[in-house]
């Protein structure tokens, strides 16, 4: 059977977007019944046939297969967001300094941090202001303050990307709390894959993800792995369906 010309126009326009509907109303179809004009075309052998035909196409033109196409869904479900976004316990200042008393990172960010102090101290003044004033926006970012006259009793050489001291007498080996993202230009593999974007927020920014649980749900479905639960299922509830119709059938007798 030949199609008419409305239903090869449904086929081809139905291909740019998948909403039956709306390839409908495109096709030429009044869109008061655009809707049930779709499902109806959706269900029609011939137009499910040319759709096929004209996916085949674009198919074979891009070079795409469903096997490509299921590996990207099997990468995504499998990737490893800790690729992309990490939540890191790391050392606090007082965990490797001597005694656990406060590290500095060198003699000039002490140097800095006492001239700082002893300035607002002088002027009576917020520390936290004159900290921010003489530039220790680290020492003040990564949450801990040292005390109001520092002193370089725990000596130099802090790094925070150390992992927290079991015996720290300050975070009690908790450490602090930080937030590494990775640097997405040089993203490989699956997490380049996993990756769908950054959002800039009111509070900083958030790693945007392709939907994992989606991706794992496509594989099974195209593999079948649902169809032998869902058969299960439908069978146990015909044969309830049918002992309850004998039981009120000789209930009757």
């Amino acid at each position: 059977m030949t199609l008419n010309p409305k239903q090869a126009r449904f086929a081809q326009e139905y291909i740019i977007d998948l909403n039956a509907t709306q390839a409908a109303v495109r096709a030429g179809y009044s869109a008061k019944t655009a809707y049930s004009q779709g499902e109806r075309l959706l269900k029609h052998a011939e137009v499910r046939a040319e759709i096929g035909r004209l996916q085949a196409k674009i198919g074979e033109r891009l070079e795409i297969s469903a096997e490509n196409v299921v590996q990207r869904w099997w990468e995504i479900a499998t990737a490893d967001p800790n690729d992309l976004i990490q939540f890191r316990r790391r050392c606090c200042r007082y965990c490797y300094g001597e005694g656990h008393a406060y590290q500095w990172r060198d003699a000039n960010e002490f140097a800095a941090a006492l001239a700082a102090a002893s300035a607002a101290k002088d002027k009576k003044g917020d520390l936290v202001a004159a900290a921010n004033e003489a530039g220790l926006g680290d020492w003040l970012g990564f949450g801990e303050l040292p005390p109001a006259l520092p002193t370089d009793e725990g000596g130099y050489g802090f790094r925070r990307d150390r992992e927290p001291v079991s015996t720290c007498t300050n975070c009690d080996g908790e450490g602090m709390v930080d937030v590494h993202a990775a640097d997405t230009r040089k993203l490989s593999g699956a997490a380049r894959v996993l990756y769908a974007g950054v959002k800039q927020t009111r509070d900083g920014f958030e790693i945007k993800m392709q939907d994992q649980g989606k991706a794992l749900d496509n594989v099974a479905r195209y593999l079948g792995l649902f169809k032998d639960k869902v058969e299960v299922t439908v069978t146990d509830r015909a044969a309830a369906l049918a002992a309850a119709r004998k039981r009120a059938a000789d209930a009757k007798r």
